[in-house]
């Protein structure tokens, strides 16, 4: 699976739902979860994972090609943290 019509094929075929009705339940699904992390939301799956929101604090880097300081702004960043079902079906 290497993108969203993969995984919109997969969903189907494993679920017995058209190409139509799987596309909106992962589009469903996303939205749920992009909702969430807008909103300072955790979503946990058990077993898969946790999705979350991190927050940088601004810092001072250096451009390198010139070396000049920059400055960095603080910003908010999601992360995923892969659950121990996930992780043990990887192995």
């Amino acid at each position: 699976m290497t993108n969203k019509n993969d995984l919109v094929t997969a969903v189907a075929n494993s679920t017995g739902l058209s190409k139509t009705d799987a596309g909106k339940a992962v589009d469903g699904v996303f939205d749920a979860i992009t909702d969430a992390l807008k909103s300072g939301e955790e979503v946990r799956l058990v077993g898969f994972g946790t999705f979350s929101v991190s927050s940088r604090a601004a810092s001072e880097g250096r451009n390198p090609r010139t070396g000049q300081k920059i400055n960095i702004p603080a910003s908010k960043q999601p992360k995923f943290k892969a659950g121990k079902g996930l992780r043990d079906a990887v192995q």
